[in-house]
């Protein structure tokens, strides 16, 4: 099932197709998409199977959690399938989403930008598959960066930096900064509100 990861694409693909990217029989291409839409991810019209930005992570999401191996798994994903669950997850829990947002002097970009109840969520997608805490560090760093550039560009925001990455094992904390890990983000929303006390928030001076 790894190898078939690499043919959901956005976008409109066909068994054929499907089974020509992944290197899987037709059959077997044809039963896995199915699957797919039993399970509620894409649609089917005209025998091509649609696909949205965030699918392709949720399927991996699912292998991960059924003892797939993560370094298999992590190597057919790209940071916009990434980005792009992240997003749907907020939208999903009635955010207003911006994706890729850029600010200017000095010119930053913000992966996903969640807002709701005049809180806004900025949020730095990390597709790594290993790292350390030194360089976790530098992108909390950075992130603090960019949210007090929005909230300096933003009438009245008050905004919260966040990071979330592919894999870790829990919640975790620099700076009051939040690490969080893709599969913990849904209920970590959840919970925002209820726990915005212990996170770094950054409003206008």
């Amino acid at each position: 099932m790894i190898q078939g990861l690499n043919g959901i694409i956005s976008g409109g693909v066909s068994v054929k197709d499907f089974s020509t990217v992944t290197q899987i029989s037709s059959i077997d291409s044809e039963n896995i998409l199915n699957n797919l839409l039993n399970n509620g991810i894409g649609t089917l019209k005209d025998n091509f199977y649609f696909f949205e930005d965030g699918d392709k992570l949720k399927i991996a999401m699912t292998l991960l959690e059924n003892g797939f191996p993560l370094d298999e798994i992590s190597v057919v994903l790209d940071w916009r399938d990434f980005e792009g669950l992240t997003a749907e997850i907020l939208s999903s829990k009635n955010f207003a989403v911006i994706k890729n947002m850029m600010l200017t002097k000095p010119r930053m970009e913000i992966d996903v930008v969640g807002i709701r109840l005049g809180i806004a969520i900025l949020i730095d997608c990390k597709h790594w598959k290993r790292y350390n805490s030194s360089s976790l560090a530098s992108a909390v760093k950075k992130q603090i960066e960019r949210t007090k550039q929005y909230v300096a560009k933003t009438e009245g925001s008050m905004a919260v930096p966040v990071i979330v990455t592919l894999y870790q094992d829990k919640i975790d904390f620099i700076d009051k900064v939040p690490i969080v890990p893709i599969f913990q983000f849904s209920s970590f929303i959840d919970e925002f509100y209820g726990n915005i006390e212990e996170m770094k928030t950054i409003e206008k001076d």
